[in-house]
């Protein structure tokens, strides 16, 4: 390595509050806080705090966290806030995000049955973001399999072959897992249009997971996260888990986001 030669941009590392979607906010940034982290991405839930700029932005401060990815109510859970309207969700979650500083909103794709949203986000999602000044994004999601059927899709995109028709991705490694999609082939194929990384791990049985990332699973993540430092990846990657088997342990909790956010460093820590 020659002396003076500048460093490699390395992805930031964020952690989302998506695990804490049935706590107040200020219990997420708490934890999320403790364990080492200092830069998230807010699930907007049912807490105002998720909502208004101006509560967020004061939690932000307390915690000394930055938001730098807001994630529009899509879930079921959260389908009534801010209407049920797609676009009005994305209108005020893109405001939010203008007020605290946040480059980032996540969206899902529309489902099957929303054809004007569709039509909207592949015709005007790009002329959106560029007037705004934020990157609106769209999540890859999965099948969703019943008992009768082999699977049933809701969305309108599952594949990325299909969410190529719009400017902006997002790619959650546990989805890809879902659809059998091989993550650093999605990367290689669409790096130019992925702004966004969900990342965690998958136990490949065909569901989705969100396993944390040093846990056993059929994932490459490590190998992932080295092509993304060696083509210098200028986008966020966000550590999403389901935390529900630590809930109930403080310290159990803090210590795998500890070793989430290690695992992450370690891959993602510059080089020459």
């Amino acid at each position: 390595m020659s002396p003076g030669k500048p460093l490699k941009t390395v992805p930031k590392l964020l952690c989302s509050t998506a695990p804490f979607f049935r706590q107040p906010l200020r219990e997420a940034f708490r934890h999320i806080s403790k364990a080492g982290f200092d830069t998230v991405e807010v699930m907007v839930t049912q807490d105002p705090s998720t909502q208004e700029p101006h509560l967020l932005a004061e939690l932000a401060e307390d915690f000394g966290l930055t938001v730098d990815a807001i994630h529009a109510p899509f879930l079921l859970v959260t389908r009534r806030v801010w209407s049920t309207e797609p676009t009005q969700k994305i209108y005020r979650a893109v405001h939010l995000a203008e007020e605290v500083g946040a480059p980032l909103v996540v969206i899902h794709p529309p489902y099957r049955w929303q054809v004007r949203f569709r039509r909207w986000t592949e015709s005007s999602l790009a002329e959106f973001s560029a007037r705004t000044g934020v990157t609106v994004a769209v999540e890859n999601m999965f099948p969703i399999r019943l008992r009768s059927e082999r699977g049933v899709r809701f969305h309108a995109s599952q594949g990325f072959e299909d969410l190529e028709r719009y400017p902006y991705l997002v790619l959650d490694t546990s989805h890809a897992a879902v659809s059998n999609l091989d993550i650093r082939e999605l990367y290689s194929t669409y790096r130019d249009q992925i702004q966004h990384v969900h990342l965690s791990n998958n136990a490949g049985r065909g569901w989705d997971s969100h396993l944390p990332v040093f846990a056993e699973g059929v994932l490459p993540l490590a190998e992932f996260l080295d092509d993304l430092v060696d083509d210098g990846f200028p986008g966020t990657v966000s550590i999403e888990l389901d935390l529900r088997p630590w809930m109930q342990d403080e310290a159990a909790l803090v210590d795998v986001l500890v070793r989430c956010r290690e695992f992450c460093e370690l891959r993602l820590a510059p080089v020459r």
